[in-house]
């Protein structure tokens, strides 16, 4: 727990969320906590995706201004969390997105990002602060 200089609380812990990739449970967290330690990164979400009878991981940033997603970044953000965390932390695929989805209450909204990315519907769109975010999200076929 951080408390602000303006006396706001921030709490760190797990996320709701867990992926599966090859049947080893990670918590997103462990993932936010490396990727947006980065400067070049202002904000992510990481989802698991259903592939070829396994989950794989997506990681989708937002980065800071000016900033490209280069393959030097994705290597960058690859090894700081190979280092940071295990090897099946890493994510398969790293897609720069222009907003992050959020609810009413600025938690970070996981299961509606894996929802697009399947080609499923989102319910529960009046619950989010920025449902446009989700508009940018590519469903992901390779």
């Amino acid at each position: 727990m951080e408390i602000t200089g303006t006396g706001g609380v921030i709490i760190y812990g797990r996320s709701d969320a867990t992926l599966n990739p090859g049947g080893v449970r990670i918590g997103t967290a462990e993932i936010y906590r490396v990727v947006e330690s980065l400067p070049e990164i202002l904000d992510s979400i990481v989802v698991g995706q259903d592939w070829e009878n396994d989950v794989r991981v997506i990681l989708f940033v937002k980065l800071a201004g000016g900033v490209e997603l280069t393959g030097q970044l994705i290597n960058k953000i690859k090894t700081a969390i190979r280092d940071n965390t295990t090897p099946r932390h890493v994510p398969a695929r790293i897609i720069a997105v222009k907003d992050i989805p959020y609810t009413l209450n600025g938690k970070k909204v996981e299961m509606a990002v894996r929802n697009v990315i399947h080609n499923q519907p989102v319910l529960y769109k009046d619950a989010l602060a920025n449902p446009e975010a989700l508009k940018n999200l590519p469903e992901l076929q390779s």
